[in-house]
């Protein structure tokens, strides 16, 4: 299907040239009305002259992207509305932090910002009346991830991200969709800073047919998220944060105890992916905390003596609890308050405990007054807290300019002040600690706070650059979401919330990522509250390259939607720098079509020398015997009881195996698969992804079978490889086929190998299996006993991971876990219990089960499919995923063995 445009009106600003130039042609030629907005007329009259020679229809307007009014005026006069917002418009003023000036950082806010809020805000009515609206934000690697020279930039682009967020959380009723991006193309602005021989690569072109299909009525539904776009390549990119640590909210809950459990704050293994505030369970969070054992100490204690930390907003709340505990560390503070009653009543507090602190009765937009009361009474400053902040709440239609003003002053303007004012003293002393503050909504964004999860966001993105102009001063900054019981939160949370939620319970956290006990962790967002810390990053999707020798269209971005947005391939990837984000797009450059024919074209069709070597290297087939005692052992392992005696007891007249022992025999002959023809193969690496496994003859309680095993794909994930291994499992006097087992494994550290990037579909083996959004159509709960590994590792798979606490630990894990095949097993038989047999059933391993916990699997009918999820009800972790068996039974008759 085409995408047309007929009947839309689409206001594109920062469209005399690059990336809003391409656009303004591409959504002409598909029959839109454009507005082409540039504050340069003739470069913005150029576009329309071209558009309306082609017969096209469009108008130009040169006003200011901070007079939305104006801009939508526009539209509205010459074609009696507006459909689309481009909020494309932007100008760099790039510079080291130490000399960026307050105009280079004003002029960037103003721009990219206050431009953006300010025409959306003109559009928004419009798009609510009509209920269709589609809003595309421009933000950029250096918004994500931070780029040395362009704090103000990484600011601003950041700041849109969330923005974009909290706008399709408010549009979603009005059916207004808004989507951030991240591109990358040739321009005006890029070519102050990119050289030639990749600018030649970076088309516009490449990224204009990815707005367009993401605008369309018909298009994708990419709303409220983030996707990085640039030389044919694209990617989603969402947040990931780690399970984090619960501590105990007590007297040990210090810096110190911060300092020994911070490998587990910052573990990535089996990460969650949030996408609103809501998904996390922090009234949960800080009963576990209360329940917790007292927390361990590391020695020696975290302490401040002899250092000088300036803590904005301090009076109450947050602020002075951090400095109460710093005080009481052997800081000197300062003690920051736009309240001279509450200032000095903490500095009293502190005083009359033996600590040493002044008041400075400020704005924390005074950042060279803040150093000067520093300087006056203790000589120095090594340590900056930025936390002072207001909150102005309001429904985005509701919401005035100075409501946003205020609050993006007080929160952005004010860190870039305080920043501002202590840089040149840390970078002159080679020391320095900086503690931003940014939210959970400027995280996720949230209804209502446009204004204040922008400022947060950006904060996020400020951040980020300093730690990387820092780094080589032994300037560390860090940012935190906090959450907890202030002035602020009191008028959006309710009193025992804001009781029980006590900014105590953030402090310690704080005070480690500002001690001297922090000399590595710089650049990195926290979520904090109620005893609970972790840490948040990006992820980004392995995406799709599209060849770079091809005209792109907005139908091909929707064609393979499906890649684009897949981060459970194997193939998603964290990224930490801008560098690194702009790596995969780089690598797209030699992505170049041959013949003419897509499939043909498409390089993830290709096997390389290396696999298609890998492909013929069959090993021996092997033989594997069982009797009854086999089959009882396995049914056990999975849960089977005494009550069942069809599963347990050998003379049963139903005697039989449960589906799933067709993992059994197949253990050694997949284990044992030759993988080291993979670059950098190293078995401690490697994780088991995926299990297909499909039941093609009835199962026979005893016998003699043989396992042919061959590589069927291997895919290179970039970091990683993915490997699927096919054991084929006979009747080895019959020769009839009773298993196929196909185990996908990942091997980290061996990607980059030049493989196929994705892999092929083989129908129930790949399905998404997507649960429907339904309530489940059953839930099974099942408790795992503590012996559990212990008796399932007996079925053959003999790793130590599932019985020696030393070697889990080696894992990461506090100790043995159960075999995931384990965990496929009972979902499976919760399965069975609840729809009948099956003929097969695939499952994706997404976390794991410690014994003795309980494993909870919900599941939904779908015609002959039953789609399941199993999960962990202690932690509220899923660990299986994509799940999913066809009902019935296998066709091919076998004998059944006799006693």
């Amino acid at each position: 299907m085409t995408l047309s445009f007929e009947g839309h009106t689409v206001i594109v600003t920062g469209a005399g040239g690059g990336l809003g130039k391409a656009y303004s042609f591409l959504f002409a030629s598909r029959g839109a009305n454009v507005v082409v907005n540039d504050f340069n007329s003739s470069a913005a009259q150029k576009v329309v002259d071209e558009i309306t020679k082609a017969g096209g229809k469009a108008v130009v307007n040169t006003s200011s992207v901070t007079d939305g009014a104006a801009v939508v005026k526009t539209a509205l006069d010459a074609f009696g509305g507006v459909t689309i917002l481009i909020n494309n418009a932007g100008i760099l003023r790039d510079r080291g932090f130490k000399n960026m000036t307050d105009a280079d950082w004003d002029q960037i806010q103003a721009v990219h910002l206050k431009g953006a809020f300010s025409c959306t805000k003109a559009a928004w009515p419009i798009f609510r009346k009509q209920k269709f609206g589609r809003i595309v934000n421009t933000a950029s690697a250096a918004g994500l991830y931070g780029n040395f020279g362009q704090a103000n930039y990484s600011a601003a682009k950041m700041g849109l991200v969330t923005f974009t967020k909290t706008i399709a959380i408010e549009g979603a009723k009005y059916g207004i969709k808004a989507t951030a991006i991240a591109p990358i193309a040739a321009s005006p602005m890029t070519e102050t800073i990119m050289p030639p021989e990749m600018l030649v690569n970076l088309k516009p072109e490449f990224v204009a047919p990815f707005v367009a299909a993401v605008t369309h009525p018909d298009g994708p539904d990419a709303s409220g998220k983030v996707y990085e776009v640039g030389a044919g390549f694209i990617a989603e990119v969402r947040w990931e944060r780690s399970k984090g640590h619960v501590f105990k909210t007590d007297d040990t809950f210090t810096p110190s105890a911060v300092s020994h459990y911070w490998d587990k704050v910052t573990d990535f293994t089996n990460p969650d992916h949030p996408h609103a505030m809501a998904d996390l369970d922090i009234q949960g969070k800080l009963e576990a905390a209360r329940n917790a054992p007292p927390n361990k100490q590391t020695s020696p204690e975290v302490r401040y003596d002899g250092k000088t930390a300036i803590i904005t907003g301090s009076g109450a709340g947050l602020g002075r609890s951090y400095a109460l505990l710093l005080a009481r560390l052997g800081a000197n503070v300062v003690v920051n308050d736009v309240s001279e009653k509450n200032a000095k009543a903490v500095v009293d507090e502190i005083l009359r405990a033996g600590g040493k602190a002044t008041a400075a009765v400020c704005s924390a937009e005074d950042g060279d007054a803040l150093v000067k009361a520093a300087l006056d009474a203790f000589g120095g400053v090594h340590i900056l807290v930025a936390n002072a902040g207001i909150l102005r709440d309001k429904s985005f239609v509701a919401m005035t300019e100075q409501e946003w003003d205020a609050v993006v002053a007080v929160h952005l303007r004010g860190t870039y002040k305080c920043a501002k004012a202590v840089w040149p003293i840390f970078q002159k002393q080679k020391y320095g600690r900086i503690l931003t503050t940014a939210s959970g909504v400027g995280i996720y964004g949230n209804f209502g706070q446009a204004n204040y999860s922008t400022a947060k966001a950006a904060i996020i993105g400020l951040t980020r650059t300093l730690a990387i102009e820092g780094k080589k001063y032994n300037i560390l900054a860090n940012v935190i979401a906090p959450s907890a019981g202030t002035a602020m939160t009191m008028t959006i949370w309710p009193r025992e919330m804001v009781d029980a939620f006590k900014p105590d319970y953030v402090a310690p956290v704080v005070g480690y990522l500002i001690s001297d006990a922090n000399e590595d962790t710089t650049g990195a967002l926290f979520e904090i509250t109620g005893g609970w810390a972790a840490q948040t990053r990006w992820q980004r999707s392995g995406g799709h390259g599209f060849p770079i020798n091809k005209q792109l269209t907005p139908e091909d971005i929707a064609s393979k939607w499906k890649i684009i947005s897949n981060f459970d391939d194997g193939r998603a990837e964290n990224p930490a720098s801008t560098q690194e984000a702009i790596a995969q797009i780089v690598k797209n450059f030699g992505n170049k079509a041959e013949t003419g024919n897509p499939a043909a074209d498409d390089p993830t069709d290709r096997d390389i020398e290396l696999v298609r070597e890998a492909k013929m290297n069959v090993p021996e087939p092997q033989d594997y015997h069982y009797s009854e005692r086999d089959v009882i052992l396995y049914n056990l392992s999975i849960g089977a009881t005494e009550q069942e005696l069809c599963w347990t007891y050998e003379n049963h007249e139903d005697f039989g195996a449960l589906p799933t022992f067709g993992v059994v025999p197949q253990f050694m002959s997949s284990s044992g698969a030759p993988l080291d023809f993979l670059p950098n193969f190293n078995p401690a690496k490697l994780l088991h992804g995926e299990q297909f496994l499909s039941i093609k003859a009835p199962i026979p309680t005893s016998g003699n079978l043989v396992n042919e095993a061959r590589i069927i794909e291997v895919l290179d994930k970039g970091k990683a490889a993915a490997v699927t291994l096919q054991v084929t499992t006979k009747d080895k006097r019959t020769g009839t086929v009773i298993f196929e087992n196909q185990s996908t494994v990942f091997i980290r550290g061996s990607g980059g190998f030049g493989g196929q990037r994705v892999g092929k579909d083989r129908g129930p083996a790949t399905a998404k299996n997507d649960p429907p959004k339904r309530k489940p159509d059953a839930v099974l709960e099942e408790k795992t006993t503590s012996a559990q590994a212990a008796l399932y590792r007996l079925n053959g798979d003999l790793n130590p991971l599932h019985i020696l606490p030393e070697f889990a630990a080696v894992g990461g894990f506090d100790k043995p876990i159960l075999h995931g095949l384990c965990t496929m097993g009972i979902a499976s038989k919760h399965v069975l219990k609840s729809f009948g047999d099956f003929k097969d059933v695939k499952v994706r391993f997404a976390g794991v089960v410690y014994p003795g916990e309980t494993i909870v699997t919900e599941m939904w009918k779908e015609g002959d499919k039953v789609i399941f999820t199993a999960k962990v009800k202690e932690r509220g972790t899923t660990v299986l995923a994509s799940a999913a068996v066809t009902l019935g039974k296998p066709s091919s008759p076998v004998p059944k063995a006799k006693l």
